[in-house]
């Protein structure tokens, strides 16, 4: 499945890197939290996450609409074609509690040559909202991406009319960097302006000093 890895693994640079990272670059890892567990999206995981994932309001402000067990399994089956080519990690996300798959997330646009990976496709189930369980996500993935992978930068997208994710993103301490207008046709309209935001190097520890915090308050 992967080599085990930890939130704690690595400090991470406080410094970018001119040097191109090897390629392949990002490979499958399992990264554990005191909350959840990153590991490779499979299609074992299908019964769990259909179990959590059909409320629509989950999918409101993606490109994707499950309505029912088989298009979830479509968007899985998407997500382990990405995996297979290479041009995305999608990870599984496991309830420690239960062992139980209560979301996803992934790596996807990811540039070696330049260091640079998108964090995006997060989601957890309605009952998992609000229980740090994606923000202990989001520390796991920028600690591998900083502390294990030696990332310059970790990306953000969001629907610009999506004001909670773009307060999350806010609260764990990217910055916004601005609006793409028209960048994606939505199924049910109107074109999606993205917002955008990132993590850079330089800015990492206090990042991850911030979601520490927020992740040991009670």
């Amino acid at each position: 499945m992967g080599r085990e890895c930890t939130g704690a693994v690595g400090s991470g640079a406080v410094q970018p890197t001119s040097n191109p990272a090897p390629s392949p670059w990002v490979r499958p890892v399992v990264l554990t939290g005191r909350r959840v567990r990153l590991e490779p999206l499979a299609a074992g995981h299908l019964d769990d996450l259909a179990a959590v994932g059909l409320d629509p309001a989950i999918w409101t402000w993606t490109i994707a609409r499950p309505a029912a067990r088989e298009d979830l399994r479509a968007w899985l089956e998407a997500a382990l074609a990405s995996a297979a080519a290479g041009t995305e990690l999608p990870f599984a996300t496991i309830d420690l509690a239960t062992e139980r798959a209560i979301g996803s997330t992934r790596f996807l646009s990811i540039v070696p040559e330049h260091r640079r990976l998108e964090i995006g496709w997060t989601w957890v189930g309605r009952a998992f909202q609000r229980t740090g369980a994606n923000r202990e996500a989001k520390l796991l993935q920028l600690s591998h991406a900083f502390g294990d992978l030696g990332a310059n930068r970790v990306e953000f997208k969001t629907d610009s009319r999506n004001e909670a994710s773009r307060a999350a993103l806010l609260g764990i301490g990217a910055t916004f960097e601005g609006t793409i207008r028209n960048h994606m046709v939505m199924p049910d309209g109107p074109l999606r302006h993205s917002a955008y935001y990132s993590v850079v190097v330089e800015e990492w520890p206090a990042v991850r000093a911030r979601l520490d915090a927020l992740l040991d308050r009670p």
